[in-house]
């Protein structure tokens, strides 16, 4: 519900419940039983590439339209995921899109930027900002937009929330249908909606959440959405998360990253990428070596997505391609 008492609207933009599979081969390479590691596919949510943020978007854009909006505006890094899919929601439901990025051009095209430019988005970049500036920036674009007789929504960085997180409550109700049984969901956090919306459904015991670096206090920021969501108090002491992927920075791939997309690649045929999912197995590696998830209990990971932004990461792309196996062979003339 809403602070009045209302049910927010809600967009129709994926499809659900996404799948719940198997990662035998890994978990057996990771120590575990062979049943005891599952994958929620959330990377196959149907709309402009999938993940996550379309859980978040059919809430916030379900509001948009609720309040006659003509236009969303949101803010993010040049790849991000949640302005990619902002830019397909907005396509889906007939909404223009004005994308508020960090940089400036120049930056790498491919990836999800392409795929903004594919479904129509018009990119304002801000320069350097971390996301005070950011939000500064879409706020003077919104005002402009409104002298123009536009109607703007503000859609908040990576669709955070209380009522973009509610799109994952309704992720731990499906999984109180698909996984009864389960002990531990590892989760990528960003901007925390994600995570807070499986801590209101699942309990703080059962999230792992594994920090990414795209906010200054994760566990503040997941505590007050899921404070949000719940109207008690979610004490930031009691969430499960790990600060130990972060490396050299938000954007910056790290070896553990690295490895663990490479890992998951070639046990299961399943891509991660390396900002948010390819450093939450990093953490699961890291958790299954401390003891923190064991044998014997089942264990989910949490596929949020970021395909698309793998192809605008030059470093993985790089690692990638040097890992190729060429076999010589005698020319044939």
């Amino acid at each position: 519900m809403t602070p009045h008492g209302e049910t927010p609207q809600r967009a129709a933009l994926g499809t659900w419940p996404t799948p719940l599979e198997p990662m035998p081969r890994l978990a057996r390479a990771l120590g575990l039983g062979t049943d005891d590691l599952w994958v929620k596919r959330d990377d196959l949510t149907s709309l402009g590439g999938g993940g996550n943020k379309v859980r978040k978007l059919e809430w916030t854009c379900g509001a948009a339209l609720a309040g006659g909006a003509t236009v969303l505006v949101t803010t993010g890094a040049p790849q991000s995921n949640h302005a990619r899919l902002t830019a397909a929601a907005g396509a889906r439901l007939g909404l223009d899109v004005v994308l508020v990025l960090a940089g400036g051009p120049g930056a790498s095209a491919s990836g999800n930027l392409a795929l903004d430019g594919l479904f129509g988005a018009t990119v304002v970049w801000a320069g350097v900002a971390d996301d005070e500036a950011l939000a500064s920036t879409a706020e003077e674009v919104a005002e402009e937009l409104r002298r123009r007789g536009a109607v703007p929504a503000l859609i908040p960085f990576g669709g955070s929330s209380v009522i973009g997180a509610r799109g994952y409550a309704e992720c731990g109700r499906e999984l109180h249908t698909q996984a009864p049984d389960l002990a531990t969901v590892v989760v990528a956090v960003g901007s925390g909606g994600t995570m807070a919306g499986l801590v209101d459904q699942l309990g703080a015991e059962r999230v792992l959440g594994v920090h990414c670096g795209a906010v200054g206090d994760p566990a503040g920021t997941v505590s007050a959405l899921a404070s949000g969501l719940s109207g008690t108090h979610c004490a930031p002491k009691t969430l499960r998360l790990r600060l130990d992927q972060v490396g050299d920075g938000y954007g910056v791939l790290t070896e553990r990253a690295m490895a663990a997309l490479t890992l998951t690649a070639r046990t299961e045929g399943i891509v991660l990428d390396p900002i948010y999912t390819g450093r939450a197995m990093a953490g699961l590696i890291a958790a299954i070596q401390e003891g923190d998830v064991v044998a014997g209990q089942r264990t989910l990971f949490l596929h949020s997505g970021g395909l698309p932004g793998l192809f605008g990461h030059p470093a993985t792309l790089a690692k990638a391609e040097a890992a190729l196996t060429v076999e010589d062979r005698p020319d044939p003339r």
